[in-house]
């Protein structure tokens, strides 16, 4: 895929959400902060950001605002001057638009990226800004598809691409194209959103937009696309990211079947694989099996544990024959000898399972 850069692009990032399907990981860290394929989430979108033309980026804080300025500052260490605009109150997407655009510079005809927090794509995003301004579009909108589109806002297009309405999570959708999370807007369209309000642009902007006439985009293609809002899908996605299922520039070292961390101990008689990362000062000791995880900063895999397409927050020691499967373990936690979890389990942070406390088959 060619990319095509738009200099001086500026964009919005929303990252206000409190990740409450994602916890016990997002406790004390935003989601876009977590960890992914050894840097923050955040890192890789705004990688490829930079790679397609953004300079600027207005980040819509609002959970743990704080926390986004202490891990990015200023952007100088991606090329890009970021700025932070905090919502006292949640504003709702299309609020949070509003509220971040106050710290916009550039012109009312001009284009404006918007982009999600929680969304790994590997579309062209030069290519979408510059169909938007080729078409003097009021809002362009990448469009993906997937296999259940109930859980998506719906998207249907005519045959020029004019989206035709905009179904936020209908039980019977009349597409499989859904809303990908990547809009780019023109910038008299978000001043005209009312300033300080609760406003969804799922349910009220685009609608309304669509009702008046305006020329709504759809940009729809089959590249990499996913919402990282799970526990199984945030797996997934640092999976994919190290395996080079999707590029990014901001992966810390070349794709493999793992990554290793600076000060990270894998014992060479331990078998660690499938886009497997291993945190900094991290241990997996002989004849543990660590696949498709990710593991924290200073967390410990002791001799003979298996660990498979789970989260092991930092801190978090996982004892000699406990087995992991499709679970999150949280910062400093302990898994003793002989537990099994499978299929989804959580736990929370600081806990402490004893010896065989839960098995999903019959003990050893």
């Amino acid at each position: 895929m060619t990319e095509t850069p738009l200099p001086q692009l500026e964009a919005i990032l929303l990252v206000g959400g409190r990740g409450t399907r994602l916890r016990p990981l997002t406790l004390g860290t935003p989601k876009p902060l977590l960890p992914t394929a050894g840097v923050p989430f955040l890192a890789h979108q705004l990688a490829r950001a930079r790679s397609f033309g953004v300079r600027r980026v207005v980040f819509a804080t609002s959970y743990r605002a704080e926390m986004f300025s202490e891990a990015f500052g200023d952007g100088s260490a991606f090329g890009l001057r970021l700025e932070y605009m905090t919502e006292e109150t949640p504003l709702g997407t299309g609020g949070a638009i509003r509220n971040a655009a106050e710290a916009l510079t550039c012109g009312p005809d001009a284009p404006v990226l918007v982009l999600n927090g929680d969304i790994l794509s590997g579309h062209d995003i030069g290519d979408q800004v510059a169909r938007h301004v080729a078409r003097r579009a009021s809002v362009t909108l990448h469009l993906t598809e997937v296999e259940d589109p109930s859980r998506f806002g719906c998207v249907p297009t005519d045959a020029d691409g004019r989206v035709t309405a905009f179904l936020e999570k209908t039980p019977n959708p009349v597409t499989n194209r859904i809303n990908a999370g990547c809009y780019v807007f023109t910038r008299s369209v978000i001043d005209a959103i009312p300033a300080g309000e609760v406003v969804s642009v799922e349910r009220e902007t685009f609608p309304g937009l669509i009702e008046d006439g305006a020329l709504v985009l759809g940009y729809a293609d089959a590249s990499y696309w996913l919402d990282v809002g799970t526990p199984a899908a945030f797996v997934r996605g640092s999976r994919d990211l190290v395996l080079g299922r999707l590029a990014s520039p901001a992966l810390p070292g070349p794709p493999g079947d793992l990554l290793v961390l600076p000060g990270a101990t894998v014992s060479a008689e331990a078998k660690v694989d499938g886009g497997s990362v291993v945190g900094a000062r991290a241990v997996v000791e002989s004849g543990a099996q660590v696949s498709g995880s990710v593991l924290g900063d200073d967390c410990v895999i002791r001799a003979g544990a298996s660990v498979a397409d789970s989260v092991v927050g930092p801190g978090a020691e996982i004892a000699s024959g406990a087995v992991l499967r499709d679970v999150v373990i949280g910062d400093h936690a302990v898994i003793g000898p002989g537990n099994e979890l499978l299929g989804g389990g959580r736990v929370w942070p600081g806990v402490v399972l004893p010896e065989c406390a839960v098995r999903f088959s019959s003990d050893i």
